[in-house]
């Protein structure tokens, strides 16, 4: 379904500022079907001033739906006899005139009887869309009454609360343009619904919202008290002067909240009534997320518990380190040291990146730090007095898993160290590390990975005449080849460089969900 962003921008002349407050509605309006039980498609004059296009639609959650397919991107053009357009059903042309009504008039325009040509009856109301005073479109409401019954209390609350609702609408005083951050998951309608009078006393309680205030600790009813005041009282740690949890909780602002008592923890969700400049009363939406809560503590001591884990092994790999050095260091034998050594520098590049992961709640890291100490510390190792060098990085490796990360680190580590004591054994040169990561290619059939490809260049004296990679017998390429083909499932190539000195090439998978670094 193409985006809101697409459709105001291909078709209509609204401006930036207009379009930013159709998002805010389009965002929040689920709160008005679910209210109206009924569905709502969004209309905008077309740039041209010719007609209707239709931007947006929401279905009820409370309720059966008026229109089974979708109407967005659908047309109402204007025609000198007024027949409406033939893209749209026989259904939405007769609703053009209300359409029309509410934009020309300005105000909620409503039918007198259901509408049957659609096989159910339907009844339609129209709700024009202000901002600063201007007019930016009107919002068809059609309600499906095939399953109509006497209403309930519940359901007159939630009627007369859309109608409310549909009032601030039609005057520009929703959404709300100093609206508080909402949470990731608000409260909805069928959560719990509170309706609040003007001084901030419940009016009406959904069996929901009663039950959520029970598992806090209310033993008598809400109706009549002011809900500020119990859920201050109800509260395990808010503070009589929290002006914050007041203010939400007598619905004077809105804003979102959370309330915790007895092992519940309740969020709270305040919309403000206010019709022709006077504030009405207000609705609070409740939910119960305690158990979501509980959810959380455990992922995040679970992600403490890995990051401390991470912290241990890198300590341990140190360790490892150390004894290793000091074994090297009473050595007498040369080629013994300069394993050890080895065995040191590769230890040592594992440890950097558990380091990292024991820093951030992710099983990523972002792997241009890592590069760039591995390097260095490669480069610090296997360099001698007459042989200074001082590898160098182009590019960016952005943020990789822990499964790429670990043995990459230690690809890199073989490949500085391999050029340095081999390609630049005779005298200083240099060393390059070029990274370039390419996006995954759109694919219709299967997941594409994207592909990060590295090269190692240096200026040395290059590769031997008969040298064969696949037969090296190298433990350090012996390693690359294991982990670079084993792995990261990648393609390794070394290969002489033109004007002197070596490249060696790596091509890898990696997943296209874990961004680049920008």
């Amino acid at each position: 379904m193409p985006h809101l962003s697409d459709l105001i921008r291909r078709y209509t002349a609204l401006k930036t500022a207009d379009l930013e407050w159709l998002h805010s509605l389009v965002s929040d309006w689920q709160l008005l079907a679910d209210l109206s039980f009924a569905d709502l498609v969004l209309w905008v004059r077309l740039r041209d001033d010719s007609g209707w296009v239709a931007v947006a639609q929401m279905r009820p959650t409370t309720g059966p739906t008026a229109f089974q397919d979708d109407l967005v991107e659908k047309f109402l053009r204007d025609a000198p006899d007024g027949a409406g357009d033939d893209s749209v059903t026989p259904q939405m042309s007769a609703k053009r005139a209300l359409i029309d009504r509410a934009w020309k008039e300005g105000r909620i325009c409503r039918e007198g009887d259901p509408d049957w040509s659609g096989g159910v009856p339907v009844r339609e109301e129209t709700v024009p869309v202000r901002r600063d005073g201007v007019l930016l479109g009107v919002i068809q409401r059609s309600t499906n009454l095939s399953s109509a019954r006497t209403p309930s209390r519940l359901e007159l609350t939630y009627l007369q609360s859309a109608g409310d609702m549909a009032q601030m609408i039609a005057e520009g005083g929703f959404p709300f343009s100093d609206q508080g951050p909402l949470m990731v998951r608000s409260p909805r309608v069928g959560d719990g619904l509170l309706r609040l009078d003007k001084e901030g006393r419940v009016v009406y309680a959904s069996p929901n919202a009663l039950s959520a205030y029970r598992r806090l600790g209310l033993t008598a009813d809400l109706v009549g008290a002011s809900l500020a005041r119990t859920t201050l009282e109800l509260s395990a740690a808010a503070d009589p002067r929290d002006e914050s949890l007041t203010w939400t909780a007598g619905g004077r602002v809105p804003k979102e909240a959370e309330v915790e008592a007895r092992g519940s923890t309740i969020q709270l969700r305040a919309i403000p009534l206010i019709i022709s400049g006077d504030r009405i009363g207000a609705l609070i939406m409740v939910r119960d997320v305690t158990e979501l809560r509980r959810r959380e503590r455990e992922l995040m001591t679970k992600d403490a518990t890995i990051r401390e884990i991470h912290h241990r092994v890198k300590n341990n790999l140190q360790t490892v380190a150390a004894l290793l050095r000091l074994q090297a260091r009473r050595l007498q034998h040369p080629e013994g040291r300069a394993a050890l050594d080895e065995a040191v520098r590769r230890v040592g590049s594992i440890a950097i990146v558990h380091e990292m992961l024991s820093h951030t709640p992710d099983e990523t890291v972002d792997f241009d730090d890592i590069a760039d100490r591995v390097i260095e510390m490669a480069a610090e190792v296997s360099s001698t007095g007459a042989v200074a060098v001082v590898p160098r990085r182009v590019g960016h490796f952005g943020l990789l898993s822990a499964l790429v990360a670990t043995p990459l680190s230690m690809v890199l580590t073989e490949l500085v160290q391999n050029a340095i004591e081999h390609g630049l054994k005779h005298g200083p040169g240099s060393i390059e590390v070029r990274v370039h990561r390419e996006a995954p290619l759109p694919d219709p059939e299967e997941r594409a990975s994207a592909r990060l490809l590295i090269q190692v260049i240096d200026d040395g004296v290059g590769l031997p005449a008969d040298f064969d990679l696949e037969s090296s017998s190298s433990l350090g390429l012996q390693i690359v080849r294991t982990l670079v083909t084993g792995e990261l499932a990648g393609r390794l190539e070394m290969a002489p460089k033109d004007d002197g000195g070596t490249k060696v090439l790596l091509d890898l998978p990696v997943d296209h969900e874990v961004q680049p670094y920008n």
